[in-house]
């Protein structure tokens, strides 16, 4: 028995001390790289997952041609986020132009350890009605219908992130702050091919409710806001879940800055990740997993 404790003991000792070793050649590894060799590495190792580092803004945003684009976008994503702990509003736009049925949806949340945004723009391959589109398929634009897109993420007057592309699907990613959906504001800014499109675009905002005074037009482009408090129809177990979601992202949040607290930057906190525990580092980019998992289906 006492053999036994022995053993426990050293093997207790063996992993503090191994851990404490790690710990900080992980620290001295990356204060070690320059800021260039530091986005490098970590450019190319978010490259798999469809995304990209903003070293001006120190936030995570997507690529053109990340591999979620293959999965589309269906309205089965927003019905199921809060069961891989993702709780957002979101804002779908359903207008007819061009013989298809175009979606651009709006987002903003809590993914997992990250307060984001997003704005997709989809599209059907005819014109749909109404009744299918809780159900319906919607791939992401081809290049070139692809559109310029800006957006500004504030939670409660501060600036999260600012970012402006041509694109299909533009995001901004904020590592390790936690929010409440209605604490956030998003201001978007989308930039039509001609006024037509513009306008059908703008027929279909206007019948989610936003007031006029909010839309702003110049050109082709319009200005609009998406923030406050949201309400869907979400039933009571929707509502349970989304808030056993919210507690759980809470606590990953703490856990992460508690972690990675020798650094301040989401840069070096990853990288310091990525050498110490190389497995929670994957689990912290993978907000989207869930689309792929329906893919398969």
């Amino acid at each position: 028995m006492y053999f036994s404790i022995i053993i426990i003991i050293f093997l207790l000792l063996f992993l503090i001390v191994s851990g404490t070793c790690r710990r900080r050649w992980a620290i001295k590894k990356v204060c070690s790289m320059s800021c260039s060799d530091k986005c490098e590495l970590f450019n190319s190792l978010l490259e798999p997952f469809g995304y990209c580092y903003n070293p001006s803004q120190d936030i995570i945003s997507s690529r053109n041609d990340a591999w979620q684009r293959n999965a589309g976008y269906t309205a089965l994503f927003d019905r199921t986020a809060a069961y891989f702990n993702m709780v957002f509003d979101y804002l779908p736009i359903y207008f007819n132009y061009d013989e298809k049925t175009w979606l651009i949806e709006i987002w903003k949340g809590q993914y997992g350890i990250n307060t984001g945004s997003e704005v997709g723009i989809y599209y059907a391959d005819r014109i749909l009605s109404e009744k299918e589109l809780p159900t319906a398929h919607f791939q992401a634009v081809d290049d070139c219908d692809m559109l310029p897109v800006s957006m500004t993420l504030s939670k409660e007057k501060n600036l999260l992130a600012r970012v402006a592309k041509k694109t299909w699907w533009l995001t901004a990613f904020c590592m390790g702050q936690f929010s409440k959906p209605s604490q956030l504001f998003l201001n978007v800014s989308i930039c039509f091919t001609d006024c037509d499109m513009m306008h059908h675009f703008l027929n279909a905002l206007r019948k989610t409710g936003l007031p006029e005074e909010c839309i702003q037009i110049c050109g082709h482009k319009i200005t609009f806001p998406f923030g406050g408090y949201i309400r869907h129809p979400y039933s009571l177990w929707q509502r349970i879940v989304r808030a056993w979601a919210q507690f759980w992202n809470r606590i990953f949040c703490k856990i992460f800055l508690f972690i990675t607290r020798c650094f301040t930057l989401t840069l070096d906190r990853m990288l310091y990740l990525y050498y110490l525990l190389p497995f929670a580092f994957r689990k912290m980019l993978r907000p989207r997993k869930y689309r792929k998992k329906y893919m398969c289906h």
